[in-house]
């Protein structure tokens, strides 16, 4: 049985796209944002979603090939490479600011898909060479702190009001974008200060790995102004936040209006019902099955090539990328899906959901 893994070297038209922009220096250096938010999407409109699962002969072979663990590793030193491309790129003195702002929008992308996307992955496997990848993935936008909370906070609280990743109907994606970045990061310092206490150890030290994630972030910054001076480093503030933002709106996608029941004093576990799915092919291959979220979350532990589609999972009425550029326009939004969670609820009974 052959090895299915090249499919997934869609993955790489990401960095392709990112260094084409950043090597143009001219209005093209805005071409991986327009790939992402205009070709990405539109070419999804017309793809028909793929609900096949492996069987289980195939899941057994796609388990033990390592070739889908090179594609994601690969993402580790090609999202580095392009950070220094970029900083090299964008401290050309000769640069007009609207080109050094597509430059920047442009490693933005690479920051999302490859610098949070792939860390995501890698941060939920069990062995510590892949979680220090995850970790040097998420240092590249500065958002070192997900590798706490998403584990150990969003997963254990996803799809409640106890969850600040996950979205609640009404809500405006600007006013998600607040409160998720702001309470993610207090969620992982918490985190953090309850597992430091119950092990009877200082939490202002450097046990704390919240402390070390913000000193290592900080050494990052000051290196980056030291050696390329401190226009160049906010550039690359402002590229590490496309890339968190880009974050946020996925995660806002992922379980909007969507809530698990209270059973006593306890949540049930989380099901494939709390978490839209898509089997849009594009962005599935492009975004290492992050798409087939409901599975995510139903077993965490399943590597991406191996998530399953469900039936009974919500499904989104366009792939990811399309789904995001929604989501920056909420009246249309809602619209679309209110309508969705309304079909949801009907069809699973009203009392499936909270």
């Amino acid at each position: 049985m052959r090895s299915s893994a090249h499919k997934y070297g869609l993955v790489y038209l990401i960095p392709v796209v990112v260094a084409a922009s950043l090597e143009a220096r001219n209005e093209w250096s805005f071409a991986a944002v327009v790939f992402v938010f205009g070709v990405l999407p539109t070419i999804e409109l017309f793809l028909k979603p793929d609900p096949r699962n492996l069987d289980a002969a195939q899941e057994a072979m796609a388990k033990q090939d390592r070739l889908y663990d090179l594609v994601l590793y690969s993402l580790v030193p090609i999202q580095w490479g392009l950070l220094l491309f970029f900083l090299v790129q964008v401290s050309a003195a000769e640069l007009s600011w609207v080109v050094k702002l597509g430059l920047t929008t442009a490693f933005g992308m690479a920051c999302g898909v490859l610098g949070i996307n792939a860390a995501h992955e890698l941060g939920h496997r069990p062995t510590k060479h892949e979680q220090f990848m995850a970790k040097a993935l998420l240092l590249s936008t500065l958002y070192m702190h997900f590798f706490i909370e998403h584990n150990r906070g969003h997963h254990k609280h996803v799809s409640t009001d106890e969850d600040s990743a996950s979205s609640r109907r009404g809500e405006w994606l600007y006013a998600f974008f607040l409160r998720t970045i702001i309470g993610s990061w207090l969620s992982a310092w918490k985190l953090e200060e309850q597992r430091l206490r119950k092990k009877g150890l200082p939490v202002f030290s450097l046990h704390n790995e919240m402390v070390r994630f913000q000193l290592i972030q900080l050494g990052l910054v000051a290196a980056i102004a030291l050696v390329f001076g401190p226009e160049v480093m906010g550039w690359f503030l402002g590229a590490a936040l496309i890339g968190i933002l880009l974050l946020e709106t996925v995660n806002y996608i992922e379980h909007y209006g969507l809530r698990r029941k209270k059973k006593g004093d306890l949540f049930e576990r989380p099901l494939p019902i709390h978490s839209w799915n898509s089997d849009h092919p594009l962005g599935r291959l492009i975004l290492l099955e992050l798409t087939r979220h409901s599975d995510h979350h139903y077993l965490a532990s399943r590597k991406y090539q191996v998530l399953r589609h469900f039936d009974e999972s919500p499904q989104l009425p366009a792939g990811y990328p399309a789904m995001m550029v929604l989501a920056f326009f909420p009246p249309l939004w809602f619209r679309v899906m209110h309508r969705e969670i309304d079909r949801l609820k009907e069809r699973m009974g009203s009392d499936a959901l909270a």
